[in-house]
């Protein structure tokens, strides 16, 4: 059997400091094209990559900015995508319906977990997955069977939530992006049942251990290098662990001046580690299916997997941590020596 990897992207528009800064207004379709001297180096990056190497990903789109972005702009984005033969699934920012009330800025500076999962109603988290299954309706894409929350932040009504309004199947947790301090939600990788609903979790490891100081890192391709995303494949599929989730955004694959973002610049070294991945699933497709999260959890044995935890080696942590560190200072560098040191908003 081979084991299914689902490159998962959250694709979600931008409340740009809106909330804090009077000037500033939020970002709808920049944040996902990412266009660099008219080409587009996030989505439209991503999907050239996908398409030529012959790749299914999952993106998961986010709908309650439609409170805000009244010409709804997603609509013809998630529809490319669905068109591009790619998995278009839910993705929720609470933070969004604060724009419903004339008086927004007021609201938002008074309750600070206007973005929060955990810790919300059942019937609330309910409102909000009605709103976005409701949305794709309107844009007629399929009905969403996979949702990832805001932030990755979840609790057991967000559960209870997904089980009444009907999606059998979830994303909600990466334990080194973000821990409920729940143990029962330390799920670092196979697939769980919470309340009726399989969660499968971004794939989290050990990248260093010295001594007993561990350090926990989820699979993203923005902070994991080739390397250990390699051997971590290798080591699920050796695990037997069915399903390895990655994680990414379209704004990833961008150097970033301003939260407009206007001022952007190709990302090399994030750009480099999809192409290689691509590249490693469709030379290996014998033994990997790169394949949307919909289909993998429907071809899932269903049954709860072990919680295996994979180990990294601190000989790839290392260059990896260097190269990102390398890479930021030279991208923030070449912007302001093109555009100058300039405010964030502006």
């Amino acid at each position: 059997m081979r084991t299914r990897v689902c490159i998962t992207i959250d694709t979600e528009f931008s409340i740009a400091g809106a909330f804090a800064n009077a000037h500033s207004v939020p970002v709808a379709e920049p944040r996902v094209w990412c266009n660099v001297d008219g080409k587009s180096e996030g989505l439209g990056f991503m999907l050239d990559t996908f398409a030529r190497y012959g790749v299914q990903a999952t993106f998961f789109v986010e709908t309650v900015h439609r409170s805000y972005f009244k010409h709804d702009p997603m609509r013809p984005i998630a529809q490319h995508i669905h068109a591009a033969g790619h998995d278009v699934q839910l993705h929720t920012h609470p933070c969004w319906a604060v724009f419903e009330h004339d008086d927004w800025r007021e609201r938002a500076l008074k309750l600070p977990k206007l973005d929060h999962f955990n810790g919300r109603s059942v019937d609330d988290s309910m409102h909000l997955l009605e709103q976005g299954l409701a949305t794709f309706e309107q844009w007629k894409l399929p009905r969403p069977k996979v949702f990832r929350s805001g932030n990755l932040q979840h609790d057991d009504n967000l559960y209870q939530a997904l089980a009444r309004v009907g999606i059998p199947y979830s994303s909600n947790v990466a334990v080194a992006v973000y821990s409920s301090g729940e143990p029962s939600y330390n799920l670092y990788s196979g697939a769980h049942q919470r309340h009726g609903v399989t969660e499968f979790p971004v794939l989290t490891f050990c990248d260093w251990k010295v001594g007993s100081k561990r350090h926990l890192k989820s699979l993203t391709i923005a902070g994991s290098s080739f390397a250990e995303t390699r051997r971590m494949l290798e080591q699920a599929r050796a695990a037997g662990i069915e399903e390895v989730v990655i994680l990414t955004h379209p704004f990833e694959f961008v150097h970033n001046q301003d939260l407009a973002n206007k001022r952007v610049r190709r990302h090399l070294l994030t750009q480099s580690r999809l192409r290689k991945l691509c590249a490693f699933l469709h030379d290996n497709m014998d033994r990997f299916d790169a394949c949307g999260l919909a289909q993998a959890a429907e071809a899932s044995s269903g049954a709860v997997s072990g919680n295996i935890l994979l180990n990294g080696v601190l000989r790839q942590a290392l260059p990896r941590m260097a190269a990102q560190v390398t890479h930021n200072k030279m991208g923030v560098w070449l912007l302001q020596r093109q555009y100058g040191k300039q405010s964030k908003y502006t």
